[in-house]
């Protein structure tokens, strides 16, 4: 029974590396400058580079109202 077992673990491990030996792969110098470039794109919608104004910020400190 073991031995049956032995070779399914083993056949699974197989299929899993020939799964993974087919996925496409990106070179990291490629991978990096497209994320860079993503990032140059985009970073005028980024409220962490631009700011949030104070109008629009709902986390801002609330004006509290005192009667007299």
């Amino acid at each position: 029974m073991s031995g049956a077992s032995n070779i399914n673990a083993m056949k699974k491990v197989v299929q899993q590396l020939r799964f993974e030996a087919n996925i496409d792969r990106v070179k990291v110098s490629q991978a990096a400058a497209e994320l860079q470039q993503f990032c140059m794109q985009n970073a005028l919608q980024d409220p962490l580079l631009t700011g949030v104004s104070s109008s629009t910020n709902p986390f801002r400190t609330q004006k509290l109202c005192s009667f007299v």
